[in-house]
C-alpha cells in the first residue's frame, strides 16, 4: 500500500507542475496542443477542443505541448540562413523546448505554423508571457510545499521525552506507564541535543540492538535495552528486550513518544513554513554549489533512493510523508529554475536575454548553450544513481 501511495505522490507532483504549464498558458491565450502524465509511448488519451489529455508508458516526467515550443514551427529573422528560412530547430531542439523525446523517424524538420496558429504559438508570444507560462510549473511545486508544510505547522506538536501510547502485546507495555519520562538510554543522555534530535538519538539506540541471526518480525534482539526513567518523582532504571517490527524494518520496543500542542498561530505557521523552506533551499543549493566534494555528493539521491525513503517515510506516518512531499516538491522547484535549458529555468533566462537585448535570441545559440543544461541533468542523473547503488549495496536507506 504504502509503494503505492509513493507512486501516486510523485504523479501528483508531476500532474501539479505540467497543470501550472497548463493553466497559464490558457490564461495568455497560447495553443495547448497535449497535457500528458509520463512521456509516449501513448497508453490511452481523449481529446477535449483543441487539447489532447494522456497518459504515456514511460514514468520519467510529463508535459505540456505548447504550439510553438518547437523552433521548427516558427520562423525568427536572426535564424534565417537559406531562403530565409528558419533552421535552428532540431529533433534534440524540439525535445529541448517541449519536454517531449524526439520519435524514432520523425524529420528533422516540421512545416512552419499557418498563420491563424502562428500567432498564438509560444515564440511569438511577448517576453512576459512566456515567463509567466514557464514559471508558473515551478510556482505551483513552490506553492503545494507552502500549503503542505503550513497546514502541517498549524497542528504541529512538541514531542516531549515521556512515554506516550503504548502498544498492547509489545515489550513496553510489560514494563513502561504512559507518563514516564526517559532520561537516557544504555547510559546516554544527549543534554546538548535539540528535543527532537534527542528522540531520535535514543529510537536509534533501540533500532541496534538486533536479533541474533535473521531479523524477523517478532523475533528478540539478543541484549536488552537499558532504560533509565522517571516515574512519580522516582529514578527507576529498567533492561528491556526489544523485538523486531517488519512494519518499520527495526527493533522497537513498542511506545510513543508523548506530544504537546505547539500552539502556533495563522502568522505563526505561515513562519514555521517559510523557515523550512528556506531551510531546504539554501541546503540544496549548498549541496549543488560543492558537488565536487565528496561528502557532498553522497547527499544527492536518484529516483530509486527518493522512492524508497518516500515509502518509508508512508509507513512512518501520513505527517513525515506530506513533509517529505513538500520538501520534494520544493527541491524539484528549486532545480528546475537552474538556468539551463531544457529545465523551466533555461526558458526562464533566455526570455529575459531576449527582453535584455531588445531581439530574439537565434534558436542555434540556444540550441548549443542547451548541451550545457542536457550534460548537467546528466551528470545529476549519473550521481543519484551511483548514490543509489551505493547505498542499495551498502545497507539500503533510513529515515529519521
Amino acid at each position: 500500500m504504502s509503494w503505492a501511495l509513493t507512486i501516486a505522490g510523485f504523479a501528483a507532483l508531476i500532474v501539479i507542475h505540467e497543470f501550472g504549464h497548463f493553466l497559464a498558458a490558457k490564461a495568455t491565450g497560447m495553443r495547448v496542443e497535449r497535457f500528458f502524465l509520463f512521456f509516449p509511448p501513448k497508453l490511452i488519451s481523449v481529446k477535449r477542443g483543441e487539447t489532447e489529455y494522456g497518459i504515456g508508458a514511460l514514468p520519467f516526467g510529463g508535459f505540456v505541448k505548447i504550439t510553438g515550443m518547437n523552433p521548427d514551427e516558427v520562423r525568427r529573422p536572426d535564424d534565417s540562413r537559406a531562403g530565409g528560412e528558419a533552421e535552428g530547430g532540431s529533433r534534440f531542439a524540439a525535445a529541448m523546448a517541449t519536454g517531449e523525446p524526439p520519435k524514432k523517424g520523425d524529420p528533422a524538420r516540421v512545416e512552419p505554423l499557418p498563420p491563424e496558429l502562428a500567432e498564438r504559438a509560444y515564440y511569438n508570444q511577448p517576453v512576459w508571457k512566456r515567463i509567466v507560462v514557464i514559471g508558473a510549473g515551478p510556482a505551483m511545486n513552490i506553492l503545494l510545499a507552502f500549503a503542505i508544510l503550513f497546514a502541517l505547522s498549524l497542528g504541529l506538536r512538541d514531542f516531549v521525552n515521556k512515554v506516550g501510547e503504548i502498544s498492547p502485546g509489545t515489550p513496553a507495555a510489560a514494563h513502561l506507564e504512559s507518563g514516564d519520562r526517559i532520561l537516557a538510554v544504555d547510559g546516554k543522555t544527549f543534554r546538548n541535543a535539540s528535543r527532537e534530535d534527542r528522540l531520535v538519538h535514543f529510537s536509534n539506540l533501540v533500532a541496534k540492538h538486533k536479533c541474533p541471526g535473521k531479523q524477523v518480525d517478532g523475533c528478540q534482539a539478543s541484549a536488552p535495552v537499558h532504560l533509565r526513567i522517571q516515574r512519580n518523582g522516582q529514578v527507576r532504571t529498567l533492561a528491556i528486550t526489544p523485538v523486531y517490527d517488519a512494519d518499520v524494518g527495526r527493533t522497537r520496543l513498542g511506545f510513543t513518544y508523548g506530544s504537546k500542542s505547539a500552539g502556533l498561530s495563522v502568522p505563526g505557521a505561515a513562519g514555521h513554513a517559510v523557515s523550512d523552506m528556506w531551510r531546504v533551499t539554501t541546503g540544496t543549493l549548498s549541496v549543488f554549489s560543492r558537488i565536487f566534494e565528496s561528502q557532498e555528493r553522497k547527499k544527492i539521491h536518484g529516483i530509486v533512493g527518493i522512492s524508497d525513503v518516500t515509502h518509508q517515510a508512508f509507513e512512518f506516518g501520513a505527517r513525515e510523508a506530506l513533509t517529505l512531499i513538500a520538501l520534494i516538491s520544493l527541491s524539484l522547484a528549486i532545480i528546475n529554475l537552474f538556468p539551463f535549458l531544457p529545465l523551466d529555468g533555461g526558458h526562464i533566462f533566455w526570455s529575459l536575454v531576449e527582453k535584455v537585448r531588445g531581439r530574439p535570441v537565434p534558436f542555434s545559440v540556444m540550441e548549443r548553450a542547451g548541451v550545457v543544461g542536457f550534460v548537467l541533468v546528466l551528470v545529476l542523473f549519473t550521481v543519484g544513481l551511483t548514490n543509489d547503488i551505493n547505498r542499495l549495496t551498502g545497507g539500503g536507506f533510513t529515515t529519521h
